[in-house]
């Protein structure tokens, strides 16, 4: 048996005849316990807001997307189209064409994102769920579907056909302009449907036919800006993006989700590892008390040291006893934390305690890696706040009568 561990788990557990130093421990180890709690319900919360934030993006992002990395368009050649349709990790792939374009409507105009899909853009992403006035368009009639912003920002409603919208797109071509007239190409179009994601989207987006873009951008029937992918469930991505890869050629490069909303990743990612080092040093502080009790503690046990010393316990072994101690203390205390904290984050998930609006509850996800992340801080905290205490242990203190 290890002498040192077996005395620390009886000092752990027996209490000094000094009620101070009893109170010490006790706030010592109430702080371990709140402090792990705190780090598991922080980072639960922000996995749920993380994982609220993504869905909306998600709607309209599909699984990969194959953009031209030379220049805007590329073409699709049959046999490429063909090789396409007999992969077996894609289940659907929709042909799109992405161009800013003015719209504008009466005295009013603003700087949209016109996306022209084909017929299999609703069924690769989920935009039909988020139309929240009006309906989808129709691919044999110039007709859009715009964003809840562009929306107000227009004032635009639905079926309006006396208030027909014009879509401007500059043509292409060197030379200075002599005529606006000749500047632009234009089509009409109505609007028949609003959508409502998130506000960069509304603000941005407009959705028209494949026809309606090819057309207004004299694109060849072929010509076209990118693909969206929608994978068959349980597909392997890797796989799917190399076999991709190979039919369209190096003059496309494919993107996936993450890949597609880079910015907000790094920013989500940034702001995760912002707020697990806020929390880690409020551990930290906690852990002083850890360190403040056992150094209490060794105090207290002098003379118990020296008889440990005078019967053969080497130095060594007596800064393990508090070594031990410490470490026990905030492995339980972490353990306790955690536990503590996936209670609060199952409540929050079954009975929706805090909310952000009264009909939306505050998002949190329980995922695995944060029982292990906060696990692994706790501990290799514990151990170094055990490790600074049981140091304070010299020759001199445990030979002292």
């Amino acid at each position: 048996m290890n002498v040192s561990l077996y005395i620390a788990k009886r000092y752990l557990r027996s209490k000094s005849s000094n009620n101070a130093i009893n109170f010490i421990t006790i706030i010592a180890g109430i702080g371990v316990v709140l402090g792990a709690a705190s780090l598991f319900i922080v980072l639960s919360g922000f996995a749920g807001l993380k994982d609220f934030t993504l869905q909306f993006s998600s709607i309209v992002d599909p699984d990969l997307k194959a953009e031209s990395k030379i220049g805007k368009s590329f073409i699709l050649k049959n046999d490429q189209t063909l090789k396409l349709k007999e992969l077996k990790e894609v289940a659907l792939y929709s042909k799109i064409i992405e161009e800013r374009v003015i719209i504008a409507s009466d005295d009013k105009n603003d700087i949209v994102t016109l996306k022209g899909v084909d017929e299999s853009f609703q069924s690769v992403t989920s935009i039909d769920s988020v139309i929240v006035q009006g309906s989808w368009f129709s691919q044999e009639a110039n007709q859009v579907v715009v964003g809840w912003g562009v929306s107000n920002n227009l004032s635009l409603g639905v079926f309006d056909y006396s208030k027909v919208l014009n879509v401007y797109v500059p043509k292409p071509g060197k030379g200075q302009i002599t005529s606006t007239k000749n500047a632009f190409n234009s089509i009409r179009a109505v609007n028949v449907g609003v959508f409502d994601i998130n506000e960069k989207i509304n603000d941005t987006y407009v959705f028209g036919s494949l026809d309606l873009a090819q057309h207004l951008l004299n694109y060849k029937e072929n010509q076209i800006t990118g693909i969206e992918f929608r994978l068959v469930n349980g597909a392997d991505e890797n796989s799917a993006k190399e076999k991709i890869q190979a039919i369209l050629g190096d003059k496309v490069i494919i993107k996936n989700r993450a890949q597609l909303n880079d910015a907000l990743y790094k920013m989500l990612n940034t702001e995760n590892l912002a707020v697990y080092l806020i929390f880690t040093l409020v551990l930290i502080i906690a852990l002083f008390n850890v360190i403040g009790s056992i150094i209490m503690m060794i105090l207290d046990k002098k003379k118990t040291l020296n008889t440990l010393f005078n019967l053969g316990a080497t130095l060594k072994d007596i800064k393990r006893i508090f070594f031990f101690q410490g470490s026990l203390m905030t492995l339980i205390g972490g353990l306790i934390g955690i536990i503590l904290g996936f209670l609060i984050i199952l409540l929050q998930q079954s009975f929706a305690l805090v909310m952000i609006t009264p009909s939306l509850p505050y998002p949190v996800t329980i995922k695995a890696e944060n029982f292990v992340i906060v696990f692994l801080t706790i501990s290799v905290l514990g151990v170094l706040a055990s490790r600074v205490a049981s140091a304070r242990i010299t020759k001199s203190l445990v030979e002292a009568h």
